[in-house]
């Protein structure tokens, strides 16, 4: 069995609401959440999950920076990244500092879905 598991990263409480229902309904397992890139690696060390989901638009350190120093604690991380329409500068810095896919909010339930199936089964 694939491990499902998934760490939310989104400074909006209400929006890893919405991911947590999503993922959850679908057979996913959120063992963790945090709500800055400074949390988000901390919260990565002691997890280890098969996936993190990071919005790049957060306070203290953004997702890129964050995506960035999870992948230097491992190599072999998955990350899925995500943000607001219009950020296409963001995609491509996001791919560069190792993202898998990008989901864009207000989420879809059909395309977050499609995403973590992609990377994680």
């Amino acid at each position: 069995m694939a491990d499902k598991t998934i760490l939310l990263v989104d400074d909006a409480a209400f929006m890893r609401m919405m991911l947590r229902d999503i993922l959850t309904k679908n057979g996913y397992n959120v063992i963790g959440e945090a709500e800055n890139g400074i949390k988000a690696i901390e919260k990565y060390k002691e997890l280890r999950p098969a996936l993190v989901i990071l919005d790049i638009t957060m306070p203290e350190m953004d997702g890129i920076s964050a995506a960035k120093g999870i992948k230097a604690v491992d190599s072999n991380a998955t990350i899925i990244m995500c943000s607001a329409m219009g950020q296409q500068t963001m995609v491509i810095e996001s791919i560069q500092a190792g993202a898998k896919d990008f989901i864009v909010k207000p989420f879809q339930h059909d395309r977050v879905l499609e995403a973590v199936q992609k990377v994680i089964g």
